[in-house]
């Protein structure tokens, strides 16, 4: 064995010369200390460095440590010899006891080499991240620059929609979403989304009509991303890209659960492999599983375990802490049985730890050079390739995100819509049916509608009955009312829709905002016109407040409503007063805003 490990070293000095070293770590196990001191040895015969490295795998060897990498098959802390020889020791340890350790088992002057080649490999690695933006870039097939490309598509596409002439609305809002996404450098990114979407389209793989702010973007309606017009729906394009705050674009893109996947390999042929991986996603311990898998490595009874697990409250992203307050049966365990105060309090140091990974269920990044230049790869389920990066890492390093989201349920309109023109002929297209047909109406307001998107809970059933939707715009309202906040506006909307002649608003300007939601506040689109139009906002300084306001950020809020009573006149706003809105009238209509 001796004569090959030489013989292999010859071969090594001979590629690497003096980048190699031999690496000697002692961890207290007997083979390391039958085989390092050979290497010292060896090493010094041939003069090749020597290293001292320390295999880590905890950062303390605290027992919860140990207990995280699963080293120990039971966990009895005063029963040591249980562990296999030298898990305790697979940490990261200080200097010293580097020192300490190498020293049982080789000579002062070896440990005191190995110790100071550890800072010659540590000045040989300098990673930098590079956080400029890694936007992938969108290829023609005949060589045209991509602006030209996305001119042409837009201005073609809105005269097909405008037989008679774009009218000068659409025009002026077409001409302004281009400029500012030129200057924002988003054009390869709408061009690429254009191309993979065409590509579903013409390959009989079924679309969504668009899903969030993107359906306030005209260009997006244009490039048929989404199908929905803006204009007459009264969305705004700043809520989806703001000049204002330069942020990442965002769209979400729903494609037939089937044959989604046909779309994904469509951008991996275009672009390469190599530029378009999958996202990581990583799971956690939460309250009830740590429990479980802690109580497992502990060897407590199954059954024992579960009954405390089963205390554990059924709420969204619920903590043992919290458990505890609420659950007085919990409590008095944890505070009575030493055996289940062992298992929380273990626990509790475990809680909220990635526990597994797993591929995002939608997210894919496409870069501009081969993905492992900017982030990390692994492999993961099913042998496919994924960053070991999440979502938020990877947009901060500047690397471009997009959603290819499977529906169940565009799978199922599609077999229906190909079950129709088998029985009847007719070949339905989606996008020219008519979505105020009186009896379809008629029929939601029945309540009947299992298997309706969005509108097939016991609650939603319930609310659709009473609300007898006339019109599109009043499903729509519907399905925004009838979340927490808005909800508290259910009664007002049906008293309005019912009883147009009741309905009051609190200053004039607020008619032509709020007439078409019956003088109540449904959308975020609402809060953006009513700071715009009464206070005197630019519409990218209002979408920081509605974005202020949807993540419940209390001091921007605070802040924003002294702008929006009083004005501030350092950042251009006029304020309600200074518009003639009476101070009491400006501040309740703020209070209902962030209701």
């Amino acid at each position: 064995i001796q004569v090959q490990a030489e013989a292999r070293m010859q071969e090594l000095i001979a590629v690497f010369g003096e980048d190699l070293y031999i690496e000697v770590q002692y961890h207290g196990i007997d083979l390391e200390e039958e085989i390092y001191p050979k290497m010292a040895e060896m090493a010094r015969k041939y003069g090749v460095k020597i290293v001292a490295t320390n295999d880590v795998h905890t950062i303390t060897n605290e027992p919860e440590e140990l207990l995280r990498r699963q080293m120990l098959r039971s966990l009895r802390f005063e029963k040591w010899e249980e562990l296999q020889p030298g898990d305790d020791q697979l940490y990261y340890r200080t200097n010293g006891e580097m020192i300490d350790w190498l020293c049982r088992i080789l000579p002062v002057d070896v440990v005191d080499e190995a110790m100071d080649n550890i800072q010659n490999i540590v000045d040989k690695c300098d990673v930098k991240f590079n956080f400029d933006k890694h936007y992938p870039k969108f290829v023609s097939e005949d060589g045209r620059s991509a602006v030209e490309v996305f001119t042409e598509i837009i201005w073609n596409n809105a005269k097909k929609m405008f037989p008679d002439g774009i009218p000068e609305e659409y025009q002026e809002r077409m001409k302004y979403e281009t400029e500012t996404m030129e200057n924002m450098g988003f054009i390869d990114y709408f061009l690429i989304v254009w191309d993979f979407i065409h590509f579903a389209k013409s390959n009989g793989i079924m679309v969504g009509p668009g899903r969030g702010s993107a359906a306030g973007s005209i260009v997006a309606y244009t490039l048929a991303i989404t199908n929905i017009d803006p204009i007459r729906y009264q969305l705004l394009f700043e809520r989806f890209l703001n000049p204002e705050r330069v942020s990442m674009p965002d769209i979400d893109v729903d494609f037939c659960f089937e044959r989604r996947q046909e779309v994904i390999d469509y951008v991996v042929r275009k672009y390469g492999k190599d530029r378009v991986v999958q996202i990581v996603t990583f799971g956690t311990l939460q309250a009830r599983g740590v429990l479980r898998d802690v109580g497992r490595v502990m060897d407590l009874p199954y059954a024992f375990v579960d009954s405390i697990a089963k205390m554990i409250p059924k709420e969204l992203n619920i903590t043992l802490d919290k458990s505890l307050k609420m659950n007085h049966e919990l409590k008095k365990l944890y505070d009575e049985d030493p055996q289940v105060k062992e298992l929380i309090d273990m626990s509790k140091r475990l809680e909220g730890l990635p526990r597994h990974t797993s591929m995002h269920a939608a997210g894919v990044v496409i870069s501009q050079k081969d993905v492992d230049e900017y982030v990390p790869l692994a492999l993961g389920a099913d042998n496919n390739v994924v960053t070991q990066f999440t979502m938020t890492t990877l947009e901060e390093l500047g690397l471009l995100k997009m959603d290819f989201l499977g529906l169940r349920t565009l799978t199922v309109i599609q077999d229906a819509i190909r079950l129709v023109e088998k029985s009847t002929g007719v070949k339905l297209v989606t996008e020219k049916l008519n979505y105020n047909d009186k009896a379809v109406l008629d029929y939601i307001g029945t309540g009947k509608t299992d298997g309706i998107f969005q509108i097939e809970s016991a609650g939603m059933k319930s609310f659709m009955k009473e609300l007898r939707p006339q019109s599109l715009e009043d499903i729509i309202a519907g399905i925004s009312l009838y979340r927490p906040g808005p909800m508290d506006f259910i009664p007002q909307y049906i008293k309005g829709k019912n009883h147009p002649e009741l309905i009051t608003y609190e200053c004039p300007q607020l008619k032509p905002i709020l007439a078409p939601t019956y003088g109540c506040i449904v959308y975020q689109e609402q809060v953006m016109q009513i700071v715009r139009d009464l206070a005197g906002y630019s519409l990218g300084r209002s979408d920081l407040v509605r974005r202020a306001m949807s993540k419940k950020k209390g001091d921007v809020m605070q802040r924003e409503r002294q702008n929006f009573v009083y004005g501030n006149e350092e950042e251009g706003i006029p304020g309600c007063v200074k518009n003639g809105i009476d101070e009491k009238v400006a501040n309740k209509i703020y209070d209902e805003m962030i209701d």
